[in-house]
């Protein structure tokens, strides 16, 4: 038997242009999927001090500086049968506990009863004038429903 001595062409056909057209395409659709991802992709929120919040004057606050303390979060009316105990417990709380890392967080909300028709500011200094509450007391905010404030349907 006589050994095959035939040798194939390696050399391809393809033009350069077309190898080139199909990097860019490669390149250019990595490029629009990343940044899709980034525009689309929000990062999970931690916990719940990864969260920010308005205080009763609109200012932005992070959560954050809360963090290592034991926080207790509720939300409060000005014009429920409950507001007397509610505001003077709270607040015994915060003055007892308050110098061993603890805290109150205040939310005013509207939707139960609307037991909170005033604004936030007018919610804060009815609650340090009448209760001398030290605790921060924040923006009015929704606790039910779409517009629920993030924060609240993070501990819901």
């Amino acid at each position: 038997m006589e050994p095959l001595t035939t040798t194939y062409s390696l050399k391809y056909p393809v033009p350069k242009a077309r190898v080139f057209a199909v990097f860019l395409s490669v390149v250019l659709c990595t490029t629009v999927l990343c940044l899709l991802q980034l525009r689309f992709f929000k990062p999970k929120v931690k916990d719940f001090y990864s969260f920010k919040v308005m205080d009763s004057r609109g200012r932005i606050v992070s959560l954050e500086k809360y963090r290592g303390k034991a926080t207790l979060v509720v939300n409060v009316a000005s014009y429920c049968q409950h507001t007397d105990k509610n505001y003077i417990g709270l607040q015994e709380l915060h003055r007892e506990f308050g110098p061993s890392h603890f805290t109150v967080l205040a939310f005013p909300c509207n939707q139960f009863g609307e037991s909170e028709p005033s604004s936030s500011q007018e919610v804060e200094s009815f609650a340090k004038g009448n209760y001398g509450v030290t605790f921060p007391v924040f923006h009015k905010i929704k606790i039910l429903g779409s517009e629920a404030e993030p924060a609240f349907k993070f501990l819901i």
